[in-house]
């Protein structure tokens, strides 16, 4: 029983696991934080185009 006991508090597969899941999240979160930024920005952009084809 003791053996078994060990072997699992020394198992750290789970703790690596859970610590790429944390990593990926925070890429996909920055991610997800630049493309809406840049899709504002390009919104933007193309509502300009559209105002000065629409005004000439």
């Amino acid at each position: 029983m003791k053996n078994g006991l060990r072997k699992i508090v020394r198992d750290e597969r789970g703790a690596t696991v859970i610590e790429y899941g944390l990593i990926v999240s925070l890429v996909v979160l920055a991610m997800v934080g630049a493309l809406g930024t840049v899709a504002g920005t390009t919104t933007n952009m193309w509502n300009d185009v559209s105002n000065e084809v629409t005004q000439d």
